[in-house]
């Protein structure tokens, strides 16, 4: 056995964290392939990120996002993407969740058509949670991958398991335990590259990609960056161009504008584009966080039928079946209620709306949070989509113009809708911090995009000033304080997950909620706090 080390060096590529264990993923020569990309990427991607940051600065001063000029000709030209693979035709519910062995094995039994393995929104990314989900996906690609709880059971994938896509992390996160050359790497290059260094050939020698969800892009430049980055890893591994398809996820605002370009950016590799409700919700209030006429009511108030909401996702079903890709829809983050049938049925009454809502209007398929829910949504799909897909569906009504899908809806902002948000906010954030990225909390499957739309919330509820409760009581820094510390002391006596972490958490959101400018992430200043 090796001897555990606190720092790992091949060449300049370093691994700071005790990695013992995880040998036969971090090999020499998947450390040199992480290098290689680094190196060919790394300048690119710092050139995109700052591009953000101006494009927000241009926001926060009164500009607002628009459709390109300099891309008119992508718009209005006919063109499509390459034909998409066999085992991407039906996609019709797709399961997420955190790359955790006995979850990769139960998503994979779920009978979904697909399951999105994930390094991103519902991982919190540990050292341990990375390299154990790169660990747990090569035994899972090799059909070795079993597990057995605590209380003796035995876990096995079955004979029909759904199809495998990986979600990385998005370009703005860097990777604080490997580095190149003294550089932090891109959490993304180290996710892609690990699991397409150890896993690409089996998995296109299987006509199964690899696949891969792309999140949190805002431009047509950083979809090339991808497109660009797995075509060096296709050449390095000696595989056809083309080989590696993704799904890009449109969940940011800007993006939303950007799409006909996203897809083209990607053309021979994209196979859709997927309605990221909730990242799509809180990049709404981040971008426009300096526009007081354009705040959303609480986040149950925010429903897919509202004006903005309808008007993107329609336009993603319109721009994808033009192009030949599919318009995948949003996920539904409800869990089962035991022991409270009525409520349970009120929760997917709630779904099979939301997923009636879809499928009519031409989405491919759609997402579901837990197991649970792979029949309710399937059957919806069954029943209103016989064939494994709707490309036909083009929907040329759809006229999505600027102004529809920047216009804030209607509503309210009640003293429970303030209180709920204080509470997932700091419950999640606890639980991250205490490397739980995916948490169950009111009977809702809860990750990072709902706990960044509750701290954005909070924030431009109280940095605008001046806003009430409908009973006129004013929203201010006293009842923020006050619900913290609430919260915090009763997360801190509970067996909650990240209990431990209540203090940290509650400082933390304290700490971003009165700041002057509201973070970009939630997740970057609590990675400095991450084990």
């Amino acid at each position: 056995m090796a001897v555990p080390q606190e720092r790992l060096d091949i060449g300049t590529v370093e691994v700071h964290a005790d990695h013992a264990g995880y040998e036969s993923i971090l090999t020499p020569a998947a450390l040199g392939f992480l290098a290689q990309l680094h190196r060919r990427f790394e300048a690119t991607r710092q050139r995109l990120l700052q591009a953000r940051r101006e494009r927000q600065a241009a926001y926060d001063a009164g500009g607002l996002p628009d459709f390109r000029a300099d891309t008119l000709a992508i718009r209005e030209s006919d063109w499509t993407v390459a034909p998409i693979p066999a085992a991407l035709q039906d996609r019709r519910v797709e399961i997420t969740g955190p790359v955790e062995r006995k979850m990769i094995i139960n998503a994979l039994n779920s009978g979904a058509k697909v399951f999105m393995a994930d390094f991103e929104d519902s991982s919190a990314p540990t050292f341990a949670n990375q390299l154990d989900g790169q660990v747990n996906l090569r035994d899972a690609v090799r059909g070795t991958i079993e597990f057995t709880s605590p209380e003796g059971r035995s876990y096995r994938v079955n004979d029909k398991p759904a199809v495998l896509v990986v979600r990385p992390r998005g370009w703005h996160l860097h990777d604080k335990f490997f580095s190149v050359d003294g550089e932090p790497m891109a959490g993304a290059l180290v996710d892609f590259g690990l699991f397409v260094f150890h896993n690409a050939r089996a998995l296109h020698s299987r006509d199964r990609g690899p696949y891969f969800y792309l999140p949190k892009l805002e431009a047509m430049e950083e979809a090339a960056l991808w497109d660009a980055v797995m075509a060096a890893a296709e050449d390095e591994l000696q595989l056809p161009v083309g080989t590696m398809k993704a799904t890009v996820l449109i969940e940011t605002l800007p993006a939303a504008f950007q799409m006909h370009e996203i897809l083209h950016a990607l053309r021979r590799r994209a196979v859709g584009l997927n309605c990221g409700r909730w990242d799509y919700i809180f990049s709404y209030l981040k971008t426009l966080r300096g526009h007081r006429d354009r705040l959303l009511p609480e986040r149950g108030q925010v429903q897919m039928t509202a004006p903005f909401l309808k008007a993107y996702s329609e336009l993603l079903i319109q721009t994808c079946h033009r192009r030949g890709a599919f318009a995948m829809g949003g996920m539904a983050a409800q869990i089962p209620i035991k022991g409270d049938d009525a409520a349970n049925e009120a929760a997917l009454a709630k779904v099979r709306a939301d997923k009636l809502r879809e499928v009519q209007a031409g989405h491919d398929g759609t997402w579901v949070a837990h197991p649970a829910l792979v029949p309710v949504a399937q059957d919806i799909f069954d029943r209103y989509m016989p064939a494994p897909n709707q490309l036909r569906v083009l929907r040329k009504d759809v006229q999505a113009t600027r102004e529809q899908l920047l216009a804030a809806p209607n509503g309210t902002i009640s003293r429970a809708g303030f209180d709920n948000n204080v509470e997932v906010c700091l419950r999640y954030t606890a639980a991250w911090l205490d490397g739980l990225g995916c948490v169950p909390i009111h009977h809702l499957m809860e990750d990072a995009a709902t706990a960044e739309i509750a701290r954005a919330q909070l924030w431009q509820w109280l940095h605008h000033g001046d806003l009430q409760f409908p009973d006129h009581a004013p929203i201010d820094f006293a009842l923020f304080d006050h619900a913290v510390a609430a919260h915090t002391h009763r997360l801190r006596d509970s067996q909650h997950p990240g209990a431990a972490r209540a203090d940290a958490a509650a400082a933390l959101l304290g700490a971003m909620t009165h700041a002057d400018q509201l973070g970009d992430f939630l997740t970057l200043p609590a990675y400095d706090q991450l084990a």
